[in-house]
């Protein structure tokens, strides 16, 4: 790709420009592209020099971090309305003063005229404006969407506004593109070029939007500042984010230099329940979550755009979300309502109620999340859980703001350069949209969340046993921890302990993102230990909340609601221009943390606590293995790469250590996963799949696999719940699919198809079966193990029909085989001499729904019991 300058903006970013080959070009072979000056480091230096420098964290021996005497801000601090007091550029002080004045005089004002005649008194309103409020294009426009023109240009930013349309009745201003105006000549014949074809485009000429041009993207802004100025109305709207961006971006990045609130603050290790050591515990716990699975509703932020995946359309090259990544056959939003799905039949298996959960989904715009998720629930039919039983709401995206001067980045007039404003926005947006009355009407106390990355979120009795403790000790709030990684980009959980100018003392278990390590001193644990001592413990996003509580928090008018509020300046930020080129400048956008909701739950005393107070505590926190807690697919892996953390393969290999785990548990010999340097050089030792409605504690699944062996280069698929393994020998590749894994559809008196449990179930039993075939090719470069996307040589496959059952006995197969069974017919496979025999019986009307055996479950103590019912 070519280099180019990138166009002039109010003080030029150090941004790399890059050209991209796009289906409309603007350029025709016979235009010669621009010389690409060349490349200047001290363009970058100019800048991170302009940028507070950072004062080196001590070496710390401990990990409790001690900022006494001085105050410490609640992670991610929460600015409110009170006149700001910047230490570091007068520039950006001075712009933040303003700021803070007008959003005063328009907070003062009562009605939208009063608004917009105090806005029209902010001067840089009216040198821009005019006296053209009644004439050009603001004359067309309904007085809400001028006042939302007027806050962008009180809040400096009229460089969006550019100079296409007609602002004033003076004409028009003169160029500028980022806020600067001049240029190359060769620039403005290429503005004017694309200014063509976007007239072609709008047009019907070249393919694109109709009705479009720059009234179409003036229709397309107003709606980006409708939506921010209705998210942010807690802080001042349009303005009040500006004014904390800019307090962000200035505030001094040594701690030691911060304002004081609070007489003491301390951070320690929190103390918790360790899942892997008090077993018995856990499983109580995870009883009680599966127990009180009809009070508990699941929320997933899934409209992070997941830029570091890469994951395009193969067929149209459309950017894709995270959420569509096919992981392991299916994308990942359908493994979490998979998850789901397996909870809700473990609680009819014990309990014989049907239960179905209500989910709540954030979604966004970005790279059509929103649109995506929809096509995907719908093509699916709901997942058989009918459409009432979810709520969908879309995340409005904010501007990302130059890391020098604060000014919105743009890709071109009236286009800013737009990205979801953190997973910490879920609990205003959803008291916004009223997904909190929506859980309430369901009769919903509490809620799991987890995000679409995490593969492994829900194995065993994690998710459970912490939605267990929250709902049982009536909670406002819990993380699921384990130790941390070095390097890994994750924050940490604390027991944040201080002590305010009142007196009083606080305590709760918070988070700290990464980003604010520096800022608090938090050190990097230098080994991976597999520990949880002496370090504090990873943030991994999993959560349990009370919703009465969190719609609390979510429903303030202030700062409050928008928790851990950060503005992320370490990765660059990338995007496209008009003109098809690439960009990459240092910025950031606000973005507030989901988790640090917490801080909002500390509980206070009047006195200093000893140690062991966090039992008492409205938040809590509980540990695991950390394979058993996370390992995400957030970025594609590079072929320099030598470390496969948080991409599709080093999670694929927690999976695969995790069936090695559970199934030596059980008596099964499985090959040892090596380090991921093997993965790199060959590949998994084995690929295992278990459907999680198999358990999905572990303990219930090691009552369906006893004994046998699964040899190196094997390959395991189990898509069916009603399930025995017993003294099975495999060397090669089995799979077992089922139409009716856990239970079987009807229609509603809506006509959706809605999934019953229990009802009509596939069962497959092999007991003393000997598999042996050629199994996956290894050596074939086609091979995508994360997406079990593999060509196989030979196999075993066994399918499932409506309420079909298998069995086998005894006996050795060998070579490829396909056992397809029809519905209300059980398949018998039995040695002889020859070989074996295949024996199709139907299945009796009496045993239609129920099966010829089935596994019944029972509690005995704190454990679930499994016997096998022959009927």
């Amino acid at each position: 790709m070519a280099s180019r300058a990138p166009p002039p903006s109010p003080r030029p970013p150090p941004a790399q420009l890059q050209l991209r080959v796009h289906a409309a070009s603007l350029f025709s072979p016979r235009l010669p592209h621009p010389r690409a000056p060349p490349r200047c480091r001290g363009q970058r230096s100019r800048l991170l020099s302009a940028l507070p420098s950072p004062s080196p964290s001590p070496p710390s021996r401990s990990q409790r971090v001690s900022t006494a005497p001085l105050e410490r801000d609640s992670p991610g601090p929460a600015p409110s309305h009170e006149q700001p007091q910047p230490r570091g550029n007068p520039a950006l002080a001075a712009e933040i003063a303003r700021l803070s004045a007008a959003r005063a005089r328009l907070s003062a004002a009562r009605t939208l005229d009063d608004k917009l005649r105090a806005l029209d008194a902010e001067p840089r309103v009216a040198a821009f404006f005019g006296e053209g409020s009644s004439s050009g294009v603001l004359g067309a426009l309904e007085a809400r969407e001028v006042l939302l023109l007027k806050c962008l240009v009180a809040a400096g930013q009229e460089h969006v506004l550019g100079d296409e349309l007609e602002w004033s009745g003076r004409g028009h201003h003169e160029h500028h593109h980022n806020g600067v105006s001049g240029g190359s000549a060769l620039r403005e014949a290429l503005y004017s070029l694309a200014g063509l074809v976007g007239k072609w485009s709008s047009e019907g000429v070249v393919g694109g939007e109709t009705g479009g041009g720059e009234m179409g993207l003036l229709r397309s802004l107003l709606k980006f500042l409708g939506d921010m100025e209705e998210f942010y109305d807690c802080i001042g709207g349009i303005i009040g984010y500006q004014i904390m961006a800019l307090e962000l971006l200035s505030a001094p990045k040594d701690r030691t230099h911060r304002p004081n609130k609070d007489k003491f603050v301390d951070f320690h290790i929190p103390e918790g329940f360790n899942l892997l050591e008090d077993t018995e515990y856990a499983s109580q716990a995870a009883l009680w979550g599966i127990e009180g699975l009809p009070e508990l509703g699941e929320i997933y932020p899934i409209g992070g755009a997941g830029d570091r995946l890469g994951l395009v359309d193969s067929e149209t090259g459309e950017s894709l979300p995270a959420a569509l990544l096919p992981y392991c056959g299916r994308s990942l939003l359908e493994g979490l309502i998979r998850d789901l799905q397996a909870r809700e039949f473990l609680h009819f298996k014990i309990f014989g109620n049907q239960c179905i959960t209500p989910v709540a989904i954030m979604t966004s715009s970005v790279k059509n999340n929103h649109e995506h998720i929809i096509a995907i629930c719908e093509r699916l039919d709901w997942f058989g859980r009918g459409r009432e039983n979810f709520r969908l709401f879309e995340q409005p995206l904010v501007p990302v703001v130059n890391a020098e001067d604060g000014k919105w980045l743009i890709s071109k007039s009236l286009f800013p350069v737009g990205k979801p404003g953190g997973h910490g926005a879920i609990w205003k947006l959803a008291c916004d949209r009223g997904i909190f009355q929506w859980f309430h009407r369901h009769g919903r106390k509490g809620a799991t969340v987890r995000q679409v990355s995490n593969v492994v979120a829900a194995t065993d009795l994690t998710l459970m046993a912490l939605a267990g403790i929250g709902l049982r000790h009536n909670k406002k709030l819990g993380f699921a921890s384990c130790e941390r990684r070095p390097g890994a980009t994750e924050g940490v959980n604390v027991l944040i302990e201080k002590q305010n100018l009142d007196g009083l003392w606080s305590y709760g278990i918070s988070c700290i993102e990464y980003t604010e390590f520096e800022k608090y001193g938090i050190p990097e644990p230098t080994v991976n230990t597999g520990s949880l001592q002496g370090s504090y413990p990873a943030n991994t996003n999993i959560l349990y909340v009370d919703l009465q509580a969190v719609e609390e928090i979510g429903s303030r008018k202030n700062a409050s609601c928008l928790p851990g509020m950060v503005l992320n300046l370490k990765k660059a930020v990338s995007y496209v221009d008009h003109l098809g080129f690439e960009y990459s400048a240092a910025g950031g956008r606000l973005e507030c943390t989901m988790q640090n909701i917490a801080d909002s739950f500390a509980n206070t005393y009047n006195y200093r606590c000893s140690k062991g107070i966090e039992s008492e505590l409205d938040t809590f926190i509980v540990y695991n293995e950390r394979k058993r807690v996370t390992s995400s697919a957030k970025r594609k892996l590079k072929s320099e790469d030598r470390s496969l953390h948080q991409t599709p393969e080093g999670s694929l290999l927690d999976i695969m250590r995790n069936a090695h785990d559970l199934l030596s548990s059980c008596s099964v010999e499985v090959p040892m996963v090596k380090g991921n340097s093997e993965y790199l050089r060959s590949g998994p030792p084995f690929l295992i799949f278990l459907h999680p409605a198999l358990g999905p504690f572990w303990d219930i699944i090691r009552q369906k696999f006893i004994g046998g062996s699964i040899s190196k280069g094997s390959e395991l698929q189990i898509e069916v719940a009603e399930f025995l393994w017993k003294d099975v020998e495999l060397d090669g590749s089995l799979i077992i699919l089922a139409d009716n894994i856990m239970g079987s559809t009807k229609r509603n008196k809506n006509g959706e198809q809605m999934l019953h449990y229990g009802a009509r179930c596939g069962r497959c039993r092999l007991e003393s079966v000997k598999i042996m075939n050629e199994g996956i090719n290894w050596n074939s470069a086609s091979n995508v193990y994360w997406k079990h996307d593999v060509e196989r040589s030979e196999s075993v496959k066994i399918i499932l029909h409506g309420n079909a059952e298998f069995e086998a006995k005894d006996v050795v197969l060998k070579g490829n085989h396909i056992f397809e069974v029809p519905d209300g017919h059980r398949m018998r496979v039995i040695q002889d001499r020859a070989g074996f025999v295949v024996k199709l019986d139907p299945i009796s009307e009496e045993m239609m729904d129920s099966g010829t055996w089935y596994w019944k479950y029972t509690v005995d103590g704190v454990y679930v019991k499994l016997n096998m019912i022959e009927l």
